[in-house]
């Protein structure tokens, strides 16, 4: 009898100690697994350079600044506006009343150091000059290329760094219809109509991308038109367009956009952006609808996601770059309605974090416009309205997320 139950409580110990052993090894299990779902995502981090690029010379200003590039000697270039954005007590010499300042040349290269290496731009013989440049883009044979997105600009235009002229791909005024009054202001639609079926011209291109592969060329088209278009990048003849979803694109007008209304089945305008990934997807700015939706190169439908969706007004989807991972795993946007940089994974979509805030020292901002990044993975930004500069943010490296906003981006005391 005693055997009996010297064998039942063994057995009860062992099965006890099983017991315990189990929900050890579960707790272990829950731990890692909450260490796994706890683990912060990494994101590229950094700080706002206060020192790029150098002063200008000759008194010159920027007007509103919207467009920036890369090249592939890691120069950085920039269009802005110039004369017709600076207010009169900015351009006194012009004036002629005190010793400061004059609007800057349209186009200026920079070299890595902040210096001012090439400056030209403006009217001349042989093309029609935007009446509001906009975009600017270098590509892989060095050729430079700029949109427009005035009322009756319906134009590209190419040149060589040099600023000689190269190529102008449709007409200014083609959109125009015949007896209407002139529109006034950025993206005016009044005497103006959209054509975003037309094989010849544009509605007031936003930006302009050249894929090396196939020699193409993808335009945001754009403030007056509502789509992607496809260009031959040597000759410029039309070789495909698309609208939102891969439909075809449709100029009827559209109502504000409401976050609680169904999905717009047609871009807005503008469409701000069309950029080319590693993999070959387009990922193109339909701004005002704060959302970036991606294509094949042959404009079939991916994905979309939405960015900060309650923005009103001026949208939260104003440009795109990719990081310089072989993978571009991640994509960083320009939010000039909101003054952030959100940094996207590229996969998922998702936000991971952003930086910037309000204001005019270095690292904030005041409607960041577009956005670029060099090979050393450093981005660039300008800033449009009354921001009229450009800045540059040094790469950090990688560090774990551990807030969404960062705010403004200070260098770290050394």
């Amino acid at each position: 009898m005693k055997d009996l139950i010297r064998s039942r409580n063994l057995l009860i110990g062992a099965g006890f100690a099983a017991i315990l052993v189990g929900l050890a090894a579960f707790q272990a299990l829950l731990a890692q697994g909450s260490a796994v779902q706890g683990q912060a995502a990494q994101a590229p981090r950094y700080e706002v350079d206060p020192l790029w690029p150098k002063p200008l010379p000759n008194h010159w200003l920027l007007g509103s600044t919207i467009g920036v590039t890369v090249d592939a000697d890691d120069h950085i270039w920039i269009i802005h506006r110039g004369a017709a954005t600076l207010s009169d007590n900015e351009k006194q010499i012009d004036l002629h009343i005190g010793e400061c300042c004059t609007a800057a040349p349209p186009v200026l290269e920079f070299d890595q150091a902040g210096n001012l290496l090439r400056h030209w731009g403006g009217p001349g013989p042989g093309y029609e000059w935007p009446d509001s440049n906009h975009g600017i883009f270098v590509d892989y044979k060095g050729n430079v290329w700029i949109g427009g997105n005035g009322g009756p600009d319906s134009q590209i235009l190419k040149f060589t760094k040099d600023g000689k002229f190269l190529l102008q791909i449709g007409k200014k005024g083609a959109r125009r219809v015949a007896g209407a009054a002139v529109g006034n202001g950025e993206g005016a639609e009044a005497g103006y109509a959209g054509g975003s079926t037309d094989p010849l011209n544009f509605g007031r291109v936003a930006k302009i991308f050249v894929d090396p592969k196939e020699n193409e060329a993808y335009i945001a088209d754009g403030y007056l038109n509502k789509r992607v278009a496809v260009l031959d990048a040597d000759t410029g003849k039309m070789k495909r367009f698309w609208g939102a979803y891969g439909h075809v694109p449709d100029d009827a007008p559209m109502p504000a956009y409401d976050p609680s209304q169904p999905h717009a089945q047609q871009f807005r305008t503008p469409v701000h952006c069309a950029d080319m990934s590693v993999d070959r997807l387009i990922y193109v700015c339909d701004r005002v609808s704060n959302r970036v939706q991606v294509f094949t190169a042959a404009g079939k439908f991916v994905k979309e996601a939405y960015y900060h969706p309650n923005t009103e007004g001026d949208g939260s989807v104003w440009d795109v770059a990719f990081s310089r991972d072989p993978q571009q795993q991640f994509i960083f946007i320009a939010d000039g309605a909101n003054d952030k940089v959100r940094i996207i994974d590229r996969q998922s979509l998702k936000e991971l974090t952003n930086f910037g805030d309000g204001g005019r020292q270095p690292g904030q901002f005041h409607a960041v416009h577009s956005i670029a990044i060099d090979h050393e993975g450093n981005l660039y930004t300008t800033e449009t309205y009354e921001g009229k500069r450009v800045q540059r943010f040094l790469l950090k490296g990688l560090s774990p997320v551990t807030k969404m906003d960062q705010g403004v981006l200070w260098p770290a005391a050394h």
